[in-house]
């Protein structure tokens, strides 16, 4: 569905597209959140040449309704997948769920020799009956979409993207930013018939104020750089960091959280690969790193940092490189 399609049904104005400029976002009619899931997990499967019995561990992350009240997607979806060794972690850590599944995944992976390799995947939809993505939240409009991520051993011969480098932080102090003054409620939706990001964002920031948050962000992202590009040994100026790949969120959400922490962290070029789709939930890091595959953004040798953030507060900072191979 267009943006422009959306102010001529009424639900944001033309400011509101200035502020984001994202100029559609993908809608599902008819499949749930964990169906697309399963469907893009088996694409990159598919891809891959693997089949579920490989995949010793799976993580699947969201931010919204998943279709059932009380269940695990994670396990259906490896089910589905016939992933029977697969031993199946949800994450609900809100937007920056994609980050936290990468870091799950690779921890298993390197604590255990046994697991073999690895599946991360997000799914969200935003049904007009319980979210409004066009005007639900400030400054991002939400679209329907689910990613898959395999990971394995280094493989250069096959490898789309080497992993080098994640580091994540935290600031738990911002929570109340979804949170505001409402009241702990006895099941979802309690307060109103949909989801109210405004509300509780504008209680937050009229109660706390946007400087220690801005302060606190910027800090832990300017961090959390630094201690991936170490890992990756890459320093913060070499040529060879062609791009760093931001959240999802509008235009000027990206220039007043993301942009103070990173223009100066690197001298790689910031770009935006979500004109097309708005806010994935949790799933825009990964999205990412597969636009840089899908768009050859890379060539071999060269290397981007991607960022994933998510309410709460958390932030994750991931290293790839395209092999040379």
């Amino acid at each position: 569905m267009s943006a422009r399609d959306a102010i001529g049904q009424g639900h944001i104005s033309e400011q509101d597209l200035e502020n984001t400029a994202v100029i559609r976002v993908p809608v599902a009619r008819d499949v749930a959140a964990p169906e697309m899931a399963v469907r893009a997990a088996r694409a990159a499967l598919y891809a891959a040449g693997w089949d579920g019995s490989r995949l010793g561990f799976s993580a699947h992350a969201w931010i919204h309704h998943q279709g059932h009240d009380f269940w695990s997607p994670a396990h259906y979806i490896a089910d589905q997948l016939g992933a029977s060794r697969s031993v199946p972690l949800g994450i609900q850590v809100m937007c920056n769920g994609g980050g936290v599944a990468l870091e799950a995944a690779c921890a298993r992976l390197l604590a255990d020799s046994t697991t073999g390799a690895a599946l991360v995947t997000t799914a969200d939809c935003f049904r007009d009956e319980g979210f409004d993505r066009w005007s639900g939240d400030y400054g991002v409009f939400y679209g329907d979409g689910a990613t898959a991520m395999l990971l394995h051993e280094r493989d250069d011969t096959v490898d789309e993207l080497t992993l080098l480098g994640l580091a994540s932080g935290a600031v738990s102090a911002a929570e109340g930013l979804h949170r505001g003054r409402d009241p702990f409620t006895p099941a979802s939706r309690w307060l109103s018939e949909r989801v109210d990001v405004r509300r509780t964002k504008k209680a937050f920031l009229e109660d706390v104020g946007t400087a220690g948050f801005f302060r606190d962000v910027h800090a832990t992202l300017r961090r959390i750089i630094a201690d991936c590009l170490a890992e990756s040994g890459l320093a913060s100026d070499d040529p060879r960091l062609r791009l760093i790949a931001l959240p999802r969120v509008g235009l000027k959400v990206r220039q007043e959280t993301y942009h103070p922490a990173v223009e100066d962290a690197t001298t790689a070029k910031i770009v935006d690969l979500g004109a097309e789709t708005g806010h994935l939930g949790a799933g825009d890091m990964v999205a990412n790193l597969a636009a840089i595959v899908e768009q050859d953004l890379l060539a071999p040798g060269e290397f981007a940092l991607v960022i994933g953030a998510g309410g709460g507060f958390s932030f994750s900072c991931a290293a790839v490189g395209r092999p040379a191979a």
